[in-house]
């Protein structure tokens, strides 16, 4: 199920993103309340937007224009939407997206080829292990997609091992959509408990919230540890609410596609320019065929590289690499620039690490702190050293790290309303 314009040549797929382009233009021209006053103040003629290059020529959006505009990127009256859904507000306040019918139909269309590019079929079964509720788009999007697709789904929702367990059990489902750090928990509850790994029917795992793949698309530490264990095969995931589009990987894991007829993909430098070939820059996306809250040039946050050669699964789109981390949330420590998921790779390749808490701060002179917190069943001055070293080893940073008992820990990483784990937090003004 590859939609023919994926296997096109990248010209003709430049053309086909162009046409749609213009059409959005014009939509969001009459439609938009924040796009027409800013079209407006900006004296911004959409119509002299006739190529890709041009997007340059136009003001990005930021998650601060949603958050203080929110009903004004909304293009349809009330009785036309029907259903509501809110980010996470990883970065701040939740923003507010209303979604139409037909935005919901793109929503599972999404869905369906994002989940076929990872190899699922009408024969499969897929066991939903994350929430449909609390107003979360992609738990939604999972089911809408499966039932687009043919395929079978189980909406068991999040955590509780014993029921995942008692589910994979009776179900014999043969994709999971989970977390891949929940899968660690799964393989610890088999151990336990005498379940055998091997016979248990389950292909692969669709993996979500949590880097699988190191930037070469080697498997990372976390990854390793799941397929050490488990024989089956994990597929990497980018998405968010904003772009109601995700990137999947396909069979040859080397980055997640991008599917030319949902979005426009730009990867740019600070000053709002594209990056060169082969480097990290913010991705920067404009949808096409949203209804309800269409957006242009809406900057993800997510520092990404793009990967523009055809691949071997017959696609011919962009790919993009393993999410480097949050623009917002660089840290520049003695010297060093680093992103969240490297200290992750770092923690996850200790066993012995229950749980874990970074905490970013400003210290006395501005600069930027790190602080770690760890809960592990034998603390020791010199299982603390061994973390120090691996850090050292691996970063060339020293963050500072403390012993926390895991309930503590736990109550920090879930609070109420949470739809996923906090495990870092970010107090710099």
């Amino acid at each position: 199920m590859i939609p023919e314009i994926e296997t096109q040549s990248a010209v003709k797929i430049k053309m086909f993103q162009e046409l749609k382009l213009k059409e959005m233009l014009s939509y969001i021209s009459e439609h938009s309340t924040y796009y027409k006053n800013l079209f407006k103040s900006e004296n911004i003629k959409p119509s002299l937007i006739q190529t890709l290059e041009d997007l340059t020529h136009l003001p990005v959006t930021t998650k601060e224009d949603l958050q203080q505009h929110n009903n004004q990127f909304i293009c349809v009256p009330n009785h036309k939407i029907v259903d509501y859904v809110t980010t996470s507000g990883t970065l701040g306040e939740p923003v507010i997206f209303a979604l139409t019918d037909k935005d919901l139909d793109r929503l599972a269309y999404n869905e369906a080829i994002s989940f076929a590019c990872s190899g699922v079929q009408k024969d499969d079964v897929l066991q939903l292990m994350t929430t449909i509720d609390r107003r979360f788009m992609a738990g939604l999007a999972y089911f809408l997609g499966s039932r687009k697709l043919g395929s079978g789904i189980i909406r068991v929702g999040s955590g509780i091992p014993e029921l995942q367990w008692d589910t994979i059990k009776k179900f014999k489902p043969t994709y999971l959509i989970c977390v891949p750090s929940f899968l660690l928990k799964l393989i610890e509850f088999a151990n336990q408990h005498d379940i055998s790994l091997k016979d248990t029917g389950v292909k692969g795992a669709i993996c979500i919230g949590e880097p699988i793949r190191n930037d070469d698309f080697s498997l990372n530490v976390l990854s390793e540890k799941i397929t050490s264990a488990w024989d089956i095969e994990l597929y990497s995931t980018y998405a968010s609410t904003e772009m109601s589009t995700a990137f999947n990987e396909c069979s040859e894991h080397q980055g997640g596609h991008h599917h030319p007829e949902l979005i426009i993909a730009e990867i740019l430098d600070a000053k709002n320019n594209p990056v060169k070939n082969g480097e990290v820059g913010e991705l920067t996306i404009t949808t096409l065929g949203v209804e309800a809250m269409p957006l242009l040039r809406f900057k993800t946050g997510d520092m990404v590289k793009a990967h523009t050669e055809p691949c071997s699964c017959g696609r011919n789109t962009m790919r993009l690499g393993p999410v480097v981390g949050r623009k917002k949330q660089m840290i520049k420590y003695k010297g060093t620039t680093l992103y969240p998921p490297a200290m992750y790779n770092v923690l996850n390749h200790f066993n012995e690490i229950s749980c874990f808490v970074i905490e970013i701060s400003h210290n006395d002179l501005g600069t930027d702190e790190i602080l770690i917190k760890i809960a592990t069943e034998h603390p020791s001055e010199a299982f603390l050293q061994e973390i120090k070293d691996h850090f050292r080893a691996k970063l060339r940073v020293l963050p500072r790290v403390e012993f926390h008992d895991k309930a503590s820990l736990n109550a920090i990483r879930f609070p109420k309303m949470s739809r996923k784990p906090i495990d870092l937090i970010d107090l710099r003004p």
